[in-house]
């Protein structure tokens, strides 16, 4: 079967297309004829080498997925081929064919298309962990999402827009605006060419934000943690910027508020019950236009590495997906 592979982490570059053996599933696996999947900016960092895993090379990348069931193993109850499902994984998505964990997949609603469905369980599974499970986030409190217009930060936009929160969308071009204003956001602000601390106390009154949900980190993440309000809670959800930020930590002390980590991926391998009904929510939210993805462009399956570089170039909105059938 066709896959992408990565051979080594060397970046997108180096990605090539060719024939692997279709893998075969174990007892809680599913084999899954891909139709859709998605790009992260997780899968430029995983074949580049910057991620906290390193899977044995070589292997195919893509991490979310969409298709229909062809076989499973024994001790599958919850499947049965023919099922259109989205799934994730560390690895495997680009490909005619994956296998996943059944905890790790859900069933598409009717009308559900393929595309979409392949752009929801990373993005707006985090956003969905990070805001009701970790903030425990609160009708009418102030939310800034930084890198608002990319996967996970417009899921969070649109996410915290559905929960009634007040959102504030940081971004970094002006031509991003208009999107995360379209996706719920009542302000926005562009850290590149603005003051964040200034914009943030004149948005807020001088009283700071209640949730802080930061993709980018370094000088960001430490000028969010100077706005934070009383009791507030601050979300490191990823370092797009390529920094990790440290923090005095006389300031979460000052103001009582909580630096809460976000780690969707982790949560999910430990609480999978849980994050099975998260994933269902999430597709019963798609399915009734609750929530809707952005994606930016479709593309064939060998533009992977084009894809990836676009991720990590930030000309992407919302998310790319690739089409394989």
């Amino acid at each position: 079967m066709k896959a992408i592979l990565c051979h080594a982490f060397t970046g997108p570059g180096d990605l090539r297309l060719g024939e692997i053996a279709e893998p075969r599933p174990a007892a809680d696996e599913i084999l899954i004829d891909v139709h859709a999947a998605s790009v992260s900016f997780m899968d430029q960092l995983l074949v580049s080498g910057l991620y906290q895993m390193r899977p044995p090379t070589p292997f195919v990348p893509g991490t979310e997925a969409s298709g229909t069931v062809v076989a499973m193993g024994d001790k599958v109850t919850k499947f049965a081929p023919g099922d259109r499902v989205a799934c994730s994984s560390w690895t495997g998505g680009y490909a005619e064919r994956m296998i996943a964990k059944e905890s790790k997949c859900v069933r598409l609603p009717d009308g559900v298309a393929f595309e979409a469905a392949a752009t929801v369980l990373h993005n707006y599974g985090t956003a969905h962990y990070a805001l009701v499970e970790r903030a425990r986030a609160a009708r009418d409190e102030t939310l800034l999402v930084t890198g608002a217009a990319g996967g996970v930060g417009l899921a969070a936009v649109d996410l915290g827009r559905h929960l009634g929160l007040r959102v504030v969308a940081g971004v970094g071009s002006d031509d991003k605006a208009a999107l995360v204003r379209d996706y719920g956001a009542s302000e926005v602000i562009n850290y590149r060419s603005g003051d964040l601390r200034e914009r943030i106390k004149s948005i807020t009154s001088g009283e700071g934000i209640d949730i802080g949900f930061d993709n980018v980190g370094g000088a960001i993440f430490e000028q969010m943690a100077r706005l934070m309000r009383w009791g507030g809670r601050l979300l490191p959800i990823g370092f797009t910027g390529g920094a990790i930020p440290s923090l005095p930590m006389n300031l979460p002390l000052l103001k009582n508020y909580s630096i809460v980590g976000v780690f969707a991926g982790a949560w999910a391998e430990k609480f999978p019950d849980e994050a099975a009904r998260m994933n269902d929510t999430l597709m019963q939210l798609l399915a009734g236009g609750q929530i809707r993805p952005h994606i930016d462009r479709i593309l064939p399956l060998e533009e992977a590495g084009n894809a990836m570089r676009a991720v990590a170039g930030r000309t992407v909105q919302g998310r790319i997906v690739l089409r394989i059938r």
